[in-house]
């Protein structure tokens, strides 16, 4: 297993999985102390990278498309503070970062996985039931229902129709836009046979934000409610494909056969240094030699 311990949190990889750790830290965000632990699957990865600045840096991990019902529903606008795939590391540990940068990819190479997207949740989406208050109302969250309820700063006709319960099976979207500029921000639910574009303000159906503090929070809400609805690329229109399979080129054929031949000598290499034949250090080199190559 490799480790990074930071204050902005703890990551870990063990071959098959990273776990991602908030620290306890004042500066990292509310979003991510609820998130709590995420544990990551290696398939679930699209890369993973370190970058550098003079006094500290960031880690970085780059999922699949489709793999993360937080992602999704957040349509990649989490910001620095609030992202949990994101690590402050100082620059001390560089070392240490790279290391575990380099620990992952052989994994992603030796596993050969994908890049592309996915057509199902690779996790889980938080825990419910879950209730956030922020904006003009709260959001609340069992599983099976969504309940909004408005508070004395919600628009008076928008508050006149009181509290909403809205059954999981009537939503067929939901998205978490995040207060910017001069823009409020909004939670909203696309409603079965009722789609609008009254501004959230107005609509019964979303929770306006105004950029508080809590705002984040309600990317959980959006984040749980994601992923219990149908995975988008399931609902993509099927285009037919051609069965027959589409034979390469020699040239094409011939860089498949070296790359191969490497992720095997990469396997031979990891049960060289279990067994005990390769030292840490032999083993480091040969590695480095083969993924240069790659």
């Amino acid at each position: 297993m490799v480790e990074i311990i930071q204050k902005d949190g703890t990551w870990a990889f063990d071959g098959d999985a990273l776990r991602l750790t908030p620290g306890r830290d004042k500066n990292v965000s509310l979003l991510r102390k609820e998130l709590g632990e995420l544990v990551v699957p290696l398939g679930a990865l699209a890369g993973i990278s370190l970058e550098q600045g003079k006094k500290s840096g960031r880690l970085r991990l780059r999922l699949r498309d489709g793999a993360d019902p937080l992602l999704h529903a957040t349509g990649g606008r989490l910001t620095e503070p609030h992202d949990p795939y994101q690590l402050l590391v100082e620059s001390d540990r560089y070392g240490v970062a790279e290391y575990f940068v380099d620990e992952v990819r052989s994994a992603l190479l030796l596993d050969q996985v994908p890049a592309g997207p996915v057509d199902a949740y690779l996790l889980p989406g938080p825990s419910v039931p879950l209730s956030v208050s922020a904006g003009d109302g709260t959001a609340g969250f069992d599983g099976e229902r969504i309940r909004l309820e408005w508070n004395w700063k919600t628009e008076d006709a928008k508050a006149a129709a009181g509290a909403r319960t809205l059954a999981l099976t009537d939503i067929t979207g939901v998205e978490w836009h995040p207060a910017a500029g001069l823009e409020n921000g909004h939670l909203r639910f696309t409603v079965r046979h009722a789609p609008t574009k009254t501004p959230p303000k107005y609509d019964p159906n979303a929770v306006e934000l105004w950029g508080f503090k809590k705002d984040p929070l309600m990317a959980l809400v959006a984040a749980a409610v994601q992923a219990r609805l149908p995975h988008p690329a399931r609902s993509a229109a099927t285009q037919p494909v051609d069965d027959r399979p589409e034979l390469p080129s020699p040239a094409v054929a011939s860089a498949e056969d070296d790359h191969d031949a490497l992720l095997r000598r990469l396997r031979e290499l990891g049960e060289l240094h279990r067994a005990g034949v390769l030292t840490d250090d032999e083993f480091a080199l040969a590695k480095q030699a083969i993924l240069k190559r790659m």
